[in-house]
């Protein structure tokens, strides 16, 4: 049994439609833009940008207002590029900070307004900024500390 020409038409234009449906649900899940996003490009230089990924949130006083649009190592510091959208107004005196949200750790980036006379125009830096909190840090920190503190009645080597 040979299909008809309409059968083969038909099925022809559903294949068509199921993969322009599936490359939209691509784009549009992934965050991926075929266009460039209006608005400007910020930079700031880290020390620290742990579990900090590509598009993920800027938020000014907890309203998102761009999103992380380049990642790269400038020396020894991670230099973050921040896509803001238009309209929104940073100054001189800003301070980016990566913070975390919520109990699975999803990073992102707040960005704290200064009292700067200028605002930064595009590709302009944020000079101000404060590095990922680090779990696993703190809690190595807080075993060597707790691990070299004098134990109850042990002597620390002063007169007693």
């Amino acid at each position: 049994m040979y299909a008809s020409p309409t059968t083969k038409f038909i099925v022809g234009i559903f294949t068509l439609v199921g993969i322009a449906a599936l490359a939209f649900l691509s784009f549009h899940l992934g965050a991926i833009s075929l266009f460039p996003q209006p608005g400007i490009t910020l930079y700031a230089n880290f020390d620290n940008i742990s579990g900090l990924k590509l598009n993920d949130q800027v938020e000014i006083a907890g309203v998102p207002v761009g999103r992380v649009s380049s990642i790269a190592l400038k020396g020894e510091r991670a230099r973050v590029g921040l896509r803001i959208e238009p309209g929104v107004e940073v100054d001189t005196e800003a301070i980016a900070a990566i913070k975390t949200s919520g109990i699975i750790g999803d990073k992102y980036v707040s960005i704290a307004l200064g009292g700067g006379d200028h605002n930064l125009k595009n590709g302009g830096i944020i000079r101000q900024t404060q590095s990922a909190f680090v779990l696993e840090d703190a809690i190595g920190q807080l075993i060597n500390s707790s691990s070299s503190a004098p134990k109850e009645g042990q002597k620390t080597g002063g007169k007693q």
